[in-house]
């Protein structure tokens, strides 16, 4: 049996925390002995509005079960007034859990510019400005748990979310640079790709599995990356209704054709089905090994 995963006088920031995944995030960390900022615009799920009473009552609820936390009402697009309460209130900012969203769901010939934008904004532009204040204060104490929230609407693609597909696949791109840039100073980076039952699933899915996919199945996979135990960085998980896996990138061996002669949209045909063979294929780690191929087939047609 593992050793109990304690975050005793860590502060955590949980953004979108009023409600839903990040609220069952910030209580399961303040319940773990973290001290919890507890961010909520209060907006609705389409990032209209604003309401300070969602932060407020969740903060209300740690504090009730003897935990500690503080509300904060700003926007994710404000993420530096976000890290300066968590120093204001408790001197310090140790793991930032990025959960904030919203949905501008439409079929991609109706969309319109704010549909996208805003959508950036919060999802992407958001987790950037709170990730960017809190990593120097990171950086300078040599530890650090950020976890960003992808989709499966950005890993396989889902109609009606262009928008959302983008910045969640984005996050993951972000999430793999971090993990390369903060490992030395202790600072690791991880994704998740959940499915909770909230208001952002609320009539997207059958009401009888709805049910079943309660936020809290999400939330130990969170506190544990924001753990000392964790000790991986840089790694996608998709996790939902008690359930958690692993993603990684394949890719087939491929074909090499010869750089000098160059090769032909023909060749290409005659090649697809191998091209395709998931046979034998590789996991690259970083962009080193995602060159491999291409480099051995370089030196199989030396110049001169």
């Amino acid at each position: 049996m593992s050793e109990p995963v304690r975050l005793q006088d860590r502060v955590v920031i949980v953004t979108g925390a009023g409600g839903g995944l990040g609220r069952a995030h910030a209580l399961l960390f303040a319940a773990r002995g973290a001290k919890v900022v507890v961010n909520d615009l209060g907006g609705s799920a389409q990032g209209q509005g604003a309401n300070a009473s969602a932060a407020d009552r969740v903060v209300a609820e740690i504090r009730a079960a003897g935990g500690e936390a503080v509300a904060n009402h700003d926007s994710v697009t404000d993420g530096g007034r976000i890290v300066e309460q968590a120093l204001d209130s408790f001197g310090r900012v140790d793991v930032v859990v990025n959960n904030a969203g919203i949905l501008r769901d439409k079929s991609f010939h109706k969309m319109d510019d704010g549909d996208w934008d805003l959508v950036y904004k919060v999802h992407v532009e958001g987790a950037f400005k709170v990730t960017h204040a809190a990593w120097p204060h990171m950086r300078e104490q040599n530890w650090g748990r950020v976890i960003f929230t992808s989709s499966t609407s950005g890993i396989y693609g889902n109609f009606g979310q262009a928008n959302y597909g983008m910045a969640k696949l984005g996050l993951y791109g972000l999430t793999r640079t971090l993990a390369i840039e903060g490992r030395k100073h202790g600072v690791l980076v991880n994704a998740i790709a959940p499915t909770g039952g909230t208001r952002m699933t609320e009539g997207l899915i059958p009401q009888q599995v709805f049910e079943r996919l309660k936020p809290e199945l999400v939330s130990p996979l969170v506190v544990y990356l924001g753990s000392d135990l964790c000790q991986d960085t840089g790694e996608l998980f998709e996790v939902g209704g008690g359930w958690v896996g692993k993603v990684r990138w394949e890719r087939s061996l491929g074909v090499g054709f010869d750089p000098h002669a160059g090769f032909t949209p023909e060749q290409l045909a005659d090649n697809w089905a191998q091209i395709g063979d998931f046979g034998g294929a590789v996991h690259p780690l970083d962009s080193v090994q995602a060159l491999q191929q291409m480099m051995a087939n370089l030196q199989l047609y030396p110049t001169g």
